[in-house]
């Protein structure tokens, strides 16, 4: 049996032919490193450059929007609407002098856009979060028009050839956790009769349309992925039987590689909440990958619950995925991937300190991550302390919505 650091070192050859170093992927995570004009800066560049220098093969960025007047935080990077590829090559260039595949995730947040950034969001339907304390932070959407829609699919394609042109090596295109495709998908915040929504088929249409106007962008040689739900876990919601049929048609539709994950801000699996069944084989999503598996042969990424040596190689040796996704473990030791291919046993850790509240499935949590990613791209070491959120703690502030409000400022 082959030993946990030689299955993580395989290479991965995707359908479009390019290869991938290894097995292991850093995951998108939120960055909020953009200048105020939504452009990448310096410390982009150093965060990327020290995590291409701790060993993951492929290195998938947070949310660039593809429209700057669709923000989902107020530094996410945005691709203007007169893009000039150059602003992006810095950022391109930070994998220079590794193997290391640098990738960009390309969204769109629809009605996951705060109140703060947005007073009219834009959506599928002009349906509103169905929680009370959500809906304080982000308003009613409006529903949009046929042309909007075909407006905001030209401008993944537009955004998708100006990363390429900038030097990037593929794209992923962000389907889950709630955000515009994922809206389309699902039938609770996807309430049209026309052409673009009202049966299973028809609300998938836009991810699929997004899809080939990507691929007509980029063309043939570069990787394309999607980050799909394997469900968004509510009732009357986008159901696993559905994302299934999704990634049979994603498959077809000439994708390069899946990741899985599944959630959104209402009910946020990917947030890290798991049943003990699933903790004990590590990924949160591998019974999911494994029926994905049985309808594509497109190369599959699951991200989320990862901790050990054996356990990733375990789920490689399954067939159930071929590329395993790290996310916050990346914050808390940038080289952990190094330190995996070289045969170290040691685990993967994602959780921020202890406050005396629970952190997990909190964007308390996530606010520690980012505050960590924003020091590693100062140059600083990860503090283990608290900062801000203990403030908050200390504060008696439980309510991690009113919390995050207050964080952002």
């Amino acid at each position: 049996m082959s030993e946990p650091k030689e299955l993580l070192a395989e290479p991965l050859k995707l359908r479009c032919g390019a290869i991938l170093p290894n097995r292991l992927a850093k995951a998108a995570l939120s960055e909020q490193l953009g200048d105020r004009r939504n452009r990448p800066t310096a410390e982009l560049t150093e965060l990327y450059r020290t995590w291409s220098r701790g060993g993951a093969g492929t290195l998938i960025t947070g949310n660039v929007m593809v429209d700057p007047a669709a923000l989902g935080e107020p530094r996410n990077v945005a691709v203007p609407r007169e893009p000039d590829a150059t602003e992006f090559e810095p950022w391109a260039r930070a994998a220079d002098g590794t193997e290391t595949r640098l990738w960009v995730q390309l969204n769109h947040p629809g009605r996951q856009s705060p109140r703060f950034l947005s007073r009219r969001p834009v959506a599928p339907s002009a349906v509103p979060f169905g929680d009370r304390g959500i809906r304080s932070v982000f308003a009613t959407p409006r529903a949009l028009t046929a042309d909007e829609i075909e407006a905001i699919i030209d401008r993944f394609g537009v955004a998708a050839r100006t990363v390429v042109d900038a030097g990037f090596a593929g794209v992923q295109i962000h389907g889950a956790h709630g955000y515009l495709v994922s809206q389309f998908l699902s039938p609770l915040t996807n309430q049209r009769t026309d052409g673009w929504g009202g049966d299973a088929l028809r609300r998938r249409r836009f991810l699929l349309e997004v899809v080939a106007r990507v691929r007509a962008s980029v063309g043939d040689a570069v990787p394309i992925a999607v980050k799909l739900n394997s469900a968004d876990f509510q009732r009357g919601g986008f159901s696993e039987e559905e994302s299934l049929e999704v990634v049979r048609e994603l498959g077809e539709a000439g994708i390069d590689l899946l990741e899985v994950s599944g959630g959104t801000y209402e009910k946020a699996a990917m947030m890290g909440s798991a049943k003990a069944s699933t903790l004990s084989r590590e990924a949160y999503f591998l019974d999911y990958a494994e029926k994905a598996r049985q309808v594509t042969d497109v190369a599959l990424m699951v991200t989320g619950g990862f901790t050990s040596p054996e356990g990733m190689a375990d789920a490689l040796r399954s067939g159930a995925l071929d590329v395993i996704g790290l996310g916050r473990p990346l914050i808390v030791d940038p080289a952990l991937p190094g330190r995996l291919l070289g045969g170290e046993d040691v685990r993967a850790r994602r959780t921020a300190p202890k406050t005396g509240i629970r952190l997990a499935d909190s964007l308390l949590e996530i606010q520690w991550h980012t505050q960590q990613m924003h020091r590693v791209a100062a140059g600083k070491p990860v503090d283990r302390r608290l900062g801000a959120v203990r403030t908050l703690v200390r504060a008696g502030v439980a309510d991690p919505l009113n919390a995050f409000r207050r964080v952002r400022g």
